[in-house]
């Protein structure tokens, strides 16, 4: 056995989520860009949290609750060196991605966006980076504009020069696709917005943050946001990092408890960044299991990750593409192992079903990207996605699964 065999054998012995069978099959779990399994790390800390540890944080006038807030806090400094924040201030907890654009989208509604102005995003976005400025176009009367992508899926920078003007106030782009895989060249991107606006650049990095380091700062990401859940760490918890001299002139998201400084019956001054932006009892479990998969993922290692990551997706690649009639969506260059598809004939939700009763879990459906189903002129297609825990062999299980099914459908 290789050492990456041995590797991966000993990754997958701490999901337990992979001793389960359906159908009577041994689980081959094919679906971690809709969410990442839990290692037993993650899940004891969570376990402890509630045994031991579970009071609340910034309010308790004792020894638990104040360890309890040294934890929390220290769980913020780890995710800020994770991604190479300047310090822990930028690091604002919110419920994932998807609250993390709309907490920008409602501050920037507030003090900077106004009528007339213009939102770039572009045709692969998810709906979380879709919608929140769709609300505002009716709310404020923005304009929303979408950068083209090629047939590849790749971002066409020519069109994203062409449509950055002056008043293009703000650029929302995904930095990895959750459909097509690409991973988009983000320092690229910063160094167009800048040369040719003075737009505010907000980075979907939900897809990203698994799959290689991050460093906000060399992105020169204005705004940067990713799920927990998306990196072996728990649901409900998400990260928005914001440079801090733009966090200080933000307005805050929501009113309540610790998001204070001074509250009088007739008016109230905010607490200092990050707290103003954290109203009310945080996800503290959340937080502090995030903690726990960072831990976790940076003892497996960007190496051995990367590497696996890149053999999965080139043996995906070769084994589905002996499947006849199937029709691949995404093909460039660089990208994260996730391959979209469909069979000639078939529809895709009967696919996955069938996969389904022999154990193997996809995805199919729009997967929240209704515009770049429009751009390739499908209603849906089946989406697998690999990580750390997948083997070869349940590649070639996959591939056998869709001949089978496509023998049955046909």
């Amino acid at each position: 056995m290789t050492a990456m065999a041995d590797q991966v054998k000993n990754i997958r012995s701490q999901f337990p989520a992979l001793k389960l069978k359906f159908s009577g099959q041994d689980f081959t779990y094919l679906d971690s860009t809709n969410t990442t399994l839990k290692p037993q790390v993650v899940i004891d800390r969570i376990q402890k949290f509630y045994s031991e540890e579970a009071s609340n944080v910034h309010r308790g006038g004792y020894q638990w609750s104040a360890q309890t807030t040294t934890n929390f806090e220290n769980s913020r400094q780890k995710i800020a060196d994770f991604i190479g924040a300047k310090s822990s201030d930028e690091i604002v907890f919110v419920r994932g991605t998807t609250e993390g654009i709309n907490l920008v989208a409602s501050c920037l509604s507030q003090s900077y966006l106004k009528q007339g102005d213009e939102v770039l995003i572009s045709e692969m976005e998810h709906h979380a980076n879709i919608v929140p400025w769709h609300l505002l176009q009716s709310k404020i009367n923005i304009k929303v504009n979408a950068v083209r992508i090629t047939d590849q899926g790749e971002l066409d920078l020519d069109d994203l020069k062409a449509k950055l003007n002056s008043r293009t106030k703000l650029v929302a782009l995904t930095a990895c696709s959750n459909t097509l895989g690409t991973i988009t060249p983000i320092q690229e991107i910063a160094k167009i917005i800048r040369q040719n606006s003075s737009a505010l650049f907000l980075v979907d990095g939900a897809q990203l943050i698994t799959e290689m380091p991050v460093f906000v700062r060399e992105l020169d990401a204005d705004f940067f946001v990713f799920s927990s859940h998306k990196v072996f760490g728990p649901t409900g918890i998400g990260v928005l990092y914001a440079k801090k001299e733009i966090l200080e002139i933000l307005p805050p998201y929501q009113g309540g408890g610790s998001m204070i400084s001074k509250v009088t019956l007739e008016s109230t001054t905010f607490n200092d960044v990050p707290l103003r932006f954290e109203a009310g009892t945080p996800h503290i479990e959340g937080v502090i299991g995030l903690h726990a998969a960072i831990e976790f993922l940076e003892g497996v290692g960007w190496s051995y990750i990367q590497s696996h990551k890149a053999l999965l997706l080139k043996e995906a690649q070769k084994a589905l593409s002996t499947i006849p009639n199937i029709l691949f969506y995404g093909t460039a260059e660089k990208k994260s192992p996730i391959l979209s598809f469909n069979l000639k004939g078939i529809h895709h939700s009967d696919l996955a079903q069938i996969l389904d009763e022999m154990g193997i879990a996809v995805r199919a459906g729009h997967h929240c990207t209704q515009p770049l189903m429009d751009r390739f002129a499908i209603p849906g297609c089946v989406r697998a996605s690999f990580s750390i825990y997948n083997t070869t062999e349940e590649i070639q299980k996959l591939t056998a699964g869709i001949k089978k099914a496509q023998e049955m459908l046909s």
